[in-house]
């Protein structure tokens, strides 16, 4: 044997220990970086791993969406206008008691478009809807596990990390992107919430569990102005796709700075305060999300150089179906394992989906396939942010609102799958 084939094989004992090192919760993107370093030497190309790090840290598409978006997500907060949105539909929701579970779903799921993080949706209408469905007799666990589902429904946001991505890699348009995600991730959606209600029927969990007092939903003073600003960005990027106004040029980062000026002008906060969360947000996102895409693409620099990739692409070359499966149980794998839906769908995106037309694929489908499982395996992860601040929410272990989700989460996976090969 040479050195050559040897590699591949260093290559997975590195993967494994990198697995490792994430479900032990060390820092993502150290690990990230870490591994892909200690790749690109054993392979002896080291350099690449820095000109993957330099290429990934000066992706402008990326960078503009992202932090624009987190951004104004940052102006919401500090605005308390998430709040506003959250606390409309939790009073819409609790109208419709005798379908509680589906309604909070879909609830979650609306306002997760609009703030696309899943611990922080999570924190934001669990903390509102949790208690309400409790205080109608709905078993903890259960309770939490649907706020979770339905932080899924901010894998399509406009201004998120995937449809930018596999819109430069498809040579697409970022609303072109989303309307693929957006279907995939509906059709899953149905079939989630349904299968939630139905097994909490099953095993008797939609009822006769309450243990406490309805939260502050009925209290809370919504301002309607202020919790429709949460939804203008996203109107506007939809707006931006007609001819007609295409000279406002209403994409990702105009939708997200106009949407800032109009919380200003809601909420009568400083414009000053605005300005300085609105830069907040941009900063962090570049350290955290941003900063999770640049250690996958040294990691990736990694796998490409010690020849796990070539070996990747060569057994399952040809096989159409084979790069389905591996495309929705490969992310939603390594999501359940490391709690990051993001991480995974971005390493998978950034090793295998340009690769996709070799296996009968289009990028835009398979990388979109790939986002949508891993959103779904990290909602059925214990180890998940979301998960943890929902059970903490609904003082449960995050080990029971993972085991109620993990049915759901599988079949809206398969769900997702099928829509995309037969529709």
């Amino acid at each position: 044997m040479t050195w050559t084939t040897i590699m591949p094989w260093v290559g997975g004992l590195i993967v494994i220990g990198t697995i490792y090192g994430i479900v032990k919760r060390w820092e993502t993107r150290m690990v990230l970086i870490g591994a892909g370093l200690l790749m690109t030497l054993v392979a002896g190309k080291f350099p690449e791993a820095f000109k993957a790090f330099e290429k990934s840290m000066t992706n402008a598409g990326l960078i503009a969406s992202i932090l624009s978006v987190m951004g104004f997500a940052y102006v919401m907060k500090v605005t308390g206008a998430d709040q506003h949105l959250v606390n409309l539909v939790a009073k819409g929701v609790t109208k419709v008691q005798f379908a509680l579970i589906p309604a909070s779903f879909a609830a979650t799921y609306a306002v997760s478009i609009a703030l696309p993080s899943a611990s922080g949706a999570t924190a934001a209408v669990g903390a509102v809807l949790i208690p309400v469905m409790m205080a109608a007799g709905i078993h903890p666990a259960v309770a939490a596990a649907t706020i979770i589902a339905g932080t899924m429904g901010g894998n399509w946001s406009p201004g998120g990390s995937h449809p930018a991505m596999i819109a430069k890699m498809a040579n697409m348009t970022i609303p072109q992107v989303v309307s693929i995600l957006g279907m995939q991730s509906v059709f899953g959606g149905i079939v989630a919430a349904t299968a939630l209600s139905i097994q909490a029927f099953i095993m008797k969990e939609n009822k006769g569990h309450a243990l406490q007092k309805s939260a502050s939903a009925v209290d809370f003073k919504v301002n309607y102005l202020m919790a429709v600003v949460p939804i203008i960005p996203l109107a506007l990027v939809v707006l931006g796709t007609r001819p007609e106004l295409k000279a406002w040029n209403l994409n990702i980062v105009t939708s997200m700075v106009i949407g800032s000026i109009i919380a200003i002008v809601f909420s009568r906060r400083s414009p000053a305060e605005i300005t300085k969360a609105f830069f907040q947000g941009m900063g962090d996102a570049y350290g955290s999300t941003l900063g999770i895409i640049i250690g996958a693409g040294v990691f990736t620099a990694g796998l490409t150089q010690i020849g796990l990739i070539k070996a990747l692409l060569g057994s399952i070359t040809g096989a159409s179906g084979a790069i389905g499966f591996v495309a929705t149980v490969g992310p939603a794998a390594m999501a359940i394992l490391t709690g990051s839906g993001d991480a995974s769908a971005i390493a998978f995106n950034e090793a295998v989906t340009p690769h996709a037309e070799t296996f009968g694929w289009a990028i835009q489908n398979l990388g979109t396939v790939a986002a949508t499982a891993a959103a779904l395996g990290r909602s059925m992860s214990p180890v998940a942010a979301a998960a943890i601040v929902g059970a903490g929410i609904a003082g449960v272990s995050p080990v029971e609102v993972a085991k109620r989700n993990a049915i759901p989460m599988i079949l809206a996976i398969a769900a997702a799958l099928a829509y995309t090969l037969f529709f």
